[in-house]
């Protein structure tokens, strides 16, 4: 299936957000529970999410793959753009979502980690086995001889390209997308693959572009296994994410959301709980008495 950049989506049946944490707290004791995140458990760490307050999209229409193997000009604006938004991207650091989701998964609560991010954040902060749904920025892909090679890599290659490359950007995007105009990146110098020449793009699954099928497969056997699917800062509003949602239901499995706004899975949910990420997941794991961060216990009152 693949992804489709949608700007405008209507709530349909949505559940009202709740305050109570108690039904996460209950799922997560039981164990079992399988994550599956969107950019919004990272708009703490400096990351914008898409449809929030706030978010891209309001702005920003995502690169699609036709359109970036159509066209030199597409690559040249993508790469320009990109290239200053990794530095950021670079720098973010994992909030206590991250943190929280990482002590879960270290005291033995959760059967896995679904993140429809790729920022690495999750990793960052301790989890391990995260299947990234729609890649990485850390790889890049060329899309003539399938090699992979690591972002940082090409970065410096990019940096000795470009020297002098020091566009103010109007904002950065979940994908690692900076905002500059064109005139800003009409000079901006693209790079080939240095193995056969080809065209690289970031290892990240675009808008237009199908989610392989192996990773497909992988997460719905991931939600045969798990107990429970808990959505953390996702609209679940592209297929990609909201089929493992309705997979769950279908399977008797409860669905527990925390996203701040109605989601497109409402309705295959017992609770949507409505506070922010951070502060929610801090709490649930001081409930659970579950060291978060560098080992510091949670506060089991908070």
């Amino acid at each position: 299936m693949r992804m489709r950049p949608t700007l405008n989506w209507t709530p349909e049946d949505p559940l009202p957000g709740s305050t109570d944490l108690e039904p996460v707290v209950r799922a997560l004791a039981a164990g079992g529970v399988l994550v599956l995140s969107g950019a919004g458990i990272s708009t703490e760490s400096g990351i914008p999410d898409y449809r929030g307050e706030g978010g891209s999209l309001s702005r920003h229409t995502p690169m699609t793959y036709q359109e970036f193997t159509a066209g030199v000009r597409a690559r040249r604006r993508y790469w320009a753009r990109s290239h200053l938004g990794w530095r950021t991207f670079g720098r973010a650091e994992p909030n206590a979502g991250h943190r929280a989701v990482a002590a879960f998964g270290r005291h033995g609560l959760l059967s896995g980690v679904i993140t429809q991010n790729v920022d690495g954040l999750h990793q960052a902060a301790g989890s391990e086995d995260v299947v990234e749904l729609h890649g990485s920025l850390e790889r890049v892909v060329c899309l003539s001889c399938g090699a992979r090679s690591a972002r940082r890599e090409l970065a410096r290659r990019l940096e000795e390209a470009n020297a002098g490359f020091e566009p103010v950007a109007a904002g950065i995007n979940p994908d690692g997308d900076a905002d500059l105009t064109d005139e800003q990146v009409a000079d901006f110098r693209v790079l080939p693959c240095a193995l056969c020449g080809g065209i690289l793009k970031p290892d990240v699954v675009f808008f237009g572009e199908a989610v392989p099928q192996r990773r497909v497969e992988h997460c719905r056997e991931l939600v045969r296994e798990a107990t429970a699917v808990l959505v953390l800062g996702s609209s679940l509003t592209v297929m990609s994410g909201l089929r493992f949602v309705r997979q769950a239901a279908q399977e008797g499995k409860p669905v527990l959301i925390v996203n701040r706004d109605p989601t497109r899975g409402d309705r295959h949910a017992v609770t949507r709980v409505g506070l922010p990420l951070g502060t929610s997941l801090t709490t649930v794991a001081g409930r659970l008495g579950l060291p978060v961060g560098d080992g510091e216990p949670a506060c089991a009152g908070s």
